[in-house]
């Protein structure tokens, strides 16, 4: 299996140039020339194309045609989910509408003040579901694994309106551990992926979508350590302005004190997530956002 490189394709010149056109033409016109991107992104991300069509040919079993065709929607969907985060994070448009479902499993985690990790993936859109994490009304840390989006983070500071989030960047060395143990101590809320690791890291390997793929296990081990819940979070595109936010109960991870219980603890709730995130994955095809050789051979 090809792994992740800790790289996602684009960087902070693909942010500017949507935050242009949308500041002076506005989403629809974004959205607009999203479709010229993806036929370039087609002709020239061979990796990223072979990689989806994989996904939608051998794994959704579509046909070559219908493949071929759901890889071009899938990278417009991609750029309509950065064209969105853009535009609500930097108050550019109120037009968006969303579902909750299971927004009060979020509340309990502010409400009994134990803070939490919420486990997504990268399918659908996170970061738009920032309106409802506003009203929790306290701290969300949203961990990056790319390198890239330092930089990113950088420039967008510059562009979105002051909220209470904070990005912590996983770098070489152990300053992110600290950042991450001091947020979850001030029962703050860890907002990670749980989809994608870098080379060493502990893995699990799980049936997924029919083929074995492997999943960190840096999530939950983070949870069990601190002793805090974590909520599987989704926030999926429905229309153009409308999104659907689902979140799972909080869940303790028992039995963390000793080896053995820790060990069979690990590897029943990262089944569990994954098959939370097969769920997703089985409703919202389309919006499978992984780039890479992600089943094994």
């Amino acid at each position: 299996m090809t792994q992740w490189e800790g790289k996602t394709r684009g960087g902070v010149t693909g942010y500017k140039i949507f935050v242009f056109f949308i500041k002076y033409f506005g989403v629809s016109f974004a959205y607009f020339f999203l479709k010229i991107v993806a036929v370039y992104f087609l002709l020239s991300a061979s990796k990223a194309y072979k990689a989806i069509y994989f996904y939608f040919h051998s794994i959704q079993k579509y046909s070559r045609t219908r493949s071929f065709f759901s890889a071009y929607r899938n990278f417009c969907l991609l750029g309509k989910v950065l064209v969105d985060k853009i535009a609500l994070l930097s108050r550019k448009t109120n037009k968006f509408t969303y579902n909750f479902d299971g927004e009060n499993y979020l509340r309990q985690l502010t409400r009994d003040n134990t803070g939490g990790i919420l486990v997504n993936a990268h399918i659908g859109n996170w970061e738009i579901a920032g309106q409802l994490l506003e009203r929790l009304e306290t701290r969300i840390n949203i961990l990056m694994y790319d390198a890239e989006h330092e930089k990113i983070k950088q420039y967008l500071s510059n562009v979105l309106e002051q909220k209470n989030v904070r990005f912590i960047i996983i770098k070489d060395g152990i300053s992110h551990l600290e950042q991450i143990r001091d947020a979850l101590l001030n029962k703050e809320i860890i907002a990670m992926n749980g989809d994608r690791y870098m080379p060493g890291n502990r893995t699990i390997t799980c049936n997924f979508m029919g083929r074995k793929a492997d999943f960190p296990v840096s999530p939950f081990y983070m949870a069990g350590k601190y002793n805090v819940p974590v909520v599987y979070v989704f926030a999926m595109k429905e229309t153009n302005t409308h999104y659907h936010f689902f979140a799972t109960p909080p869940r303790k991870l028992e039995n963390f004190g000793n080896l053995k219980g820790r060990e069979e603890t690990l590897q029943k709730v990262v089944h569990e997530y994954v098959a939370e995130l097969e769920k997703m994955i089985k409703k919202y095809p389309l919006q499978w956002f992984n780039y890479y050789n992600f089943w094994k051979s």
